[in-house]
């Protein structure tokens, strides 16, 4: 069995594939990335967002960049390349508090402004989330596997580990 392409997600930025392709995002700090799958199929897509809401900011032009937008466009993407919207599946992970400060209001709490409005927006669009590896403090590094499904989150001192 071969290894499929490593597709890379930028930041502000999303993907679809099929199996045996892998897509990957680095550097998952307050950042949420979406990893959304179609087991029938083996079609994956993965999304890096920055921020949680696109109607809250003027210059909203990259969908790949919030929530709301990123996770449509994800689904429109991958129903495209042969999924089923209601067989999809999530697995999430970023969002963390990289910067902490004391009287932080929640305006900079955006990591976890970040996994309420994935988590939320999945809920809307009843896709269940099956995993997740979100908030504490430390970033991620994430790699869809389409062959399996399985999501590996990598962490500098926490080690590697599937979700």
């Amino acid at each position: 069995m071969s290894e499929g392409n490593i597709i890379k997600v930028g930041m502000a930025d999303l993907n679809v594939v099929k199996a045996p392709d892998i897509l990957t995002t680095l550097g998952l700090g307050s950042c949420v990335g979406i990893a959304l799958y179609d087991p029938s199929v083996k079609v994956g897509g993965l999304a890096h967002i920055m921020l949680p809401d696109s109607k809250q900011i003027k210059n909203n032009s990259n969908i790949a960049k919030f929530a709301d937008t990123a996770i449509v466009k994800l689904i429109e993407d991958m129903v495209k390349i042969g999924a089923k919207s209601n067989r999809i599946i999530a697995k999430i992970a970023g969002g963390a508090h990289m910067f902490e400060f004391k009287n932080m209001d929640d305006m900079m709490r955006i990591g976890t402004r970040n996994i309420a409005a994935v988590t939320q927006i999945l809920e809307e669009l009843m896709i269940p989330i099956v995993a997740n590896d979100t908030g504490s403090n430390y970033g991620r590094t994430i790699e869809l596997h389409t062959t399996t499904g399985s999501l590996l989150v990598r962490t500098i001192g926490h080690g590697i580990k599937e979700i």
